[in-house]
């Protein structure tokens, strides 16, 4: 290891500790941290941490027909004996699936048009953030549902659909960002030593919007499952009988309250998991700001 380096290094092992006392230090954070780890666990893995993976299909115990919370059935069984318990853990893959897609595809695309836009400014800055303003004044669900509309209700387009309204956030949270960086002394720098366009965005800019960037996804991540869910509630989205959180619960209200664990358990799985992602998301936030 080289002298020069060894007090960069170091700096940089402070600051990581800093932001882990910031994280750590907030009991709401780690809950959150436990929470999130534990969901994404039992989805990785739901093959063979549930007891009856079968049930993910069509055809359950039709012995166990609504059958209450036991301990047989965890959770209850649905109206066609499938543990519910079973689909909440399969439906917690799909539900991280579609958030883990949007975010892929609506990240990079909000990130360079919010770029382009807070940093060239003009008729560009105009035009691309006008299209976005567009996007941003229609309400998220009645685009998603206005998409779904015109097309089929499957995982694919459901996922089309949410990543339509989802790009034009991170394109103003960067923009705004953008706007405030390109005054900085660094930036000024790169353009008088002659650096591209490219260059300075995604080299000297962009490294410092990360930090926006992840606490944005990570709180996303939830918010996206709960928007997945709305359309399944409604009948756009995922199709039984793929489990789907949302879909569990658009099924089971109509039981209710003799068969309340069709609704109350779904639901309380959805609020988990956003609880979960928003918790880490404001810890994330501190932990940004500790750091400096």
């Amino acid at each position: 290891m080289s002298e020069p380096d060894s007090p960069v290094i170091a700096s940089r092992t402070r600051n990581r500790s800093k932001a882990w006392a910031a994280f750590s230090a907030d009991p709401l954070s780690l809950a959150g941290l436990v929470i999130v780890v534990a969901i994404v666990g039992l989805a990785i893995f739901a093959p063979f941490v549930t007891p009856y993976p079968d049930h993910v299909g069509p055809t359950g115990d039709f012995t166990a027909m609504t059958a209450a919370p036991s301990g047989a059935f965890w959770f209850g069984t649905d109206m066609i004996g499938r543990d519910l318990f079973t689909r909440i853990i399969f439906g917690y893959r799909l539900s991280l699936i579609m958030a883990i897609v949007v975010l892929a595809i609506a990240v990079p695309i909000g990130v360079i048009v919010g770029l382009v836009a807070g940093y060239k400014g003009g008729w560009t800055d105009y035009i691309l953030m006008r299209i976005t303003d567009v996007f941003l004044a229609i309400p998220p669900l009645v685009l998603a549902m206005a998409i779904m509309g015109f097309l089929e209700p499957t995982l694919l387009n459901g996922m089309l659909a949410i990543t339509a309204m989802w790009w034009p956030w991170y394109a103003r949270l960067i923009y705004n960002v953008t706007r405030a960086e390109a005054q900085e002394g660094y930036v000024l720098a790169a353009e008088t030593v002659g650096a591209s366009t490219a260059h300075i965005l995604f080299r000297e800019i962009l490294p410092n919007c990360w930090p926006s960037i992840l606490t944005k996804m990570t709180l996303d991540v939830g918010f996206v499952i709960l928007m997945a869910s709305s359309l399944s509630f409604l009948g756009l989205g995922v199709q039984p009988p793929t489990p789907d959180l949302g879909s569990m619960v658009a099924d089971g209200a109509k039981y209710m309250p003799d068969a309340w664990w069709l609704t109350v358990f779904p639901a309380i799985a959805i609020l988990l998991v956003v609880l979960g992602f928003n918790l880490v998301g404001d810890g994330l936030r501190e932990a940004f700001e500790a750091e400096g």
